[in-house]
């Protein structure tokens, strides 16, 4: 069984980039508060803590840790549009793309919640043609 996590994510590390995932997951679950989240993924290399999914009708994104940046990898990011430009990383690929978030970096909060937004209604049109 699935349910909402309320309490902060805790990646133990206690600088920056635990910061910054908190602040992109309060915004997650400011732009949909149906969301829901979860650990999957866990694994020596994550602490075995897992990887923050978020999720509404399908994966929405996924938060993940590295030395130098903070990467928020939306499962369908190719379809989404993004008229602000936040998506930055995986590019290339044919279905997902990521925002990488640098030490200090802060990332527009509307634009954000928009793009959370719109992949959520992406997710919602496919799970009513299942």
């Amino acid at each position: 069984m699935t349910s909402r996590v309320k309490r902060p994510v805790d990646l133990g590390r206690g600088d920056w980039r635990e910061e910054t995932l908190e602040r992109m997951r309060a915004l997650i679950l400011e732009a949909d508060p149906k969301m829901i989240e979860e650990r999957k993924w866990k694994k020596p290399s994550n602490g075995m803590k897992g990887v923050p999914v978020w999720s509404h009708d399908g994966i929405v994104c996924t938060g993940e840790t590295y030395k130098a940046v903070v990467k928020l990898t939306f499962a369908r990011g190719a379809s989404v549009a993004d008229p602000s430009r936040l998506f930055n990383s995986s590019l290339e690929g044919a279905t997902r793309r990521a925002i990488d978030i640098g030490e200090g970096e802060k990332i527009d909060a509307r634009a954000f919640k928009a793009l959370i937004k719109a992949a959520v209604a992406l997710n919602g049109e496919s799970a009513g043609k299942r």
